[in-house]
């Protein structure tokens, strides 16, 4: 998840106001000593999560453990949908439902080994911190709400949602807000992503996702020399793509991360396949970048052509290509005037915490690019090395995050006298 800082805006007196009220309540302080003292129960499921394997669209031993922890937790109609996300409802006395997410899978493939561990306050392992801390958040407050005794006004959704890493393209997400009960029935979203307390996720950066083949007769290396190439193809392709030029305002940004083909060293390949991933603030310019890519393949299609021609190779078969869409994040910008855009600002004004509007890929793509109010904040504590073997996370200060996302809740909620 990469971060691109946005310019600050002044915060309303009305929710500052109104977040200070809410912490002040017995219930609060009281759920504010919850967390305090149950920061090895939260630990415990944090690594318990992290220890089940989840890829995109492999999410289903997870989402049963959470499921079981959602009932376990006195949340009412606990259950997975069509796609794998689970929701559960901490009940309200009526209105349209605040949604609180957390996204259940990870980047790493089935097979990774997941040795997770602790040592002091940190834990270690892949995905322990994105989304174990997120996660891990979300079941603090489904439990803080039912031990403090917490009566909300407005009903909470809980969501722990599938397919937002990689080629999982937030198919939770879209699920949720293509749902006619869920379109029309959540107000707004909190999105719990990863650890910290430092940001703000308010502009969802946009993103497409290619996966280009190159397909060719093949061929021995010696007697077929001359023959075409699909990984030539694709180095030539390459080598043009990489020379588009990008603007820094708006900031966009391209990527070659997979390069798959062939069989033997002696081989000229049959196949050849790379993955492009784009990325803007801009539609306008991701449209631009796309046709480039194309362009480029095109051009490095019939060079190679040409260049096979003019071998003198005893066979000169076609050459044909493909490009894929494996992936699109649609744009999106929260109204610098958005209540809970106003809420969070209140909320760290209480708690003296400082923290950036930021701009990024996470789940609330899909609510912001609908036009709904939605941001994506951590879930405390501080972590690192995500998307690798060597993630961490540090639970010192997890109580921070805790508290913030329990008084922004109440705030969009409203608590029952």
């Amino acid at each position: 998840m990469a971060f691109s800082p946005r310019a600050e805006t002044e915060v309303d007196p009305t929710p500052r106001q109104e977040v200070s009220r809410l912490a002040a309540l017995p219930e609060v302080q009281a759920a504010f000593a919850w967390f305090r003292a149950n920061e090895a129960r939260l630990a415990r499921w944090q690594m318990e999560m992290a220890g089940i394997p989840a890829p995109p669209f492999g999410e289903a031993p997870r989402g049963e453990w959470l499921a079981a922890r959602f009932r376990e937790l006195g949340l009412e109609d606990v259950h997975r949908d069509e796609v794998g996300n689970v929701l559960g409802v901490h009940p309200g006395a009526g209105g349209k439902h605040v949604a609180l997410s957390a996204h259940i899978d990870t980047v790493f493939p089935a097979n990774t080994p997941l040795q997770i561990r602790q040592q002091g306050n940190k834990l270690f392992g892949p995905g322990v911190s994105d989304n174990g801390a997120g996660v891990a958040a979300m079941l603090a407050v489904a439990s803080v709400l039912r031990e403090a005794g917490i009566a909300n006004a407005r009903p909470l959704l809980f969501i722990g949602n599938v397919g937002e890493e990689g080629e999982g393209d937030l198919r939770g997400m879209r699920h949720i807000f293509s749902q006619p009960g869920w379109q029309d029935g959540i107000t707004c979203t909190l999105v719990l992503d990863g650890a910290g307390t430092d940001t703000i996720v308010a502009e969802a950066l946009g993103s497409r996702r290619f996966e280009v083949i190159v397909r060719g007769p093949g061929g021995h290396s010696w007697s077929d020399f001359g023959v075409p190439n699909p990984i030539v193809v694709l180095g030539r392709a390459i080598e043009a793509f990489s020379r588009t030029t990008v603007p820094a305002a708006p900031k966009t940004t391209f990527n070659i991360g997979v390069i798959r083909g062939g069989t033997s060293v002696n081989s000229i390949p049959e196949s050849a396949s790379m993955r492009v991933d784009i990325r803007s603030t801009s539609r306008a310019e991701m449209e631009r970048l796309e046709a480039a890519l194309r362009l480029a393949l095109d051009q490095a299609v019939e060079a190679e052509m040409q260049a096979a021609h003019g071998s003198g190779a005893r066979r000169v078969h076609g050459i044909s290509s493909e490009v894929v869409v494996i992936g699109s994040r649609p744009a999106g910008e929260l109204d610098p005037q958005a209540r809970i855009l106003q809420v969070i600002r209140g909320v760290d004004a209480q708690l003296e915490n400082a923290a950036q509007i930021q701009r990024a890929s996470t789940d609330a793509n899909i609510p912001l690019s609908l036009g709904r109010e939605a941001i994506a904040i951590g879930g405390g504590g501080r972590g690192g090395g995500a998307h690798t073997l060597q993630e961490w996370f540090d639970c010192s200060g997890r109580e921070l995050g805790l508290k913030r996302i329990l008084l922004v809740l109440l705030a969009l909620t409203g608590v029952s006298k």
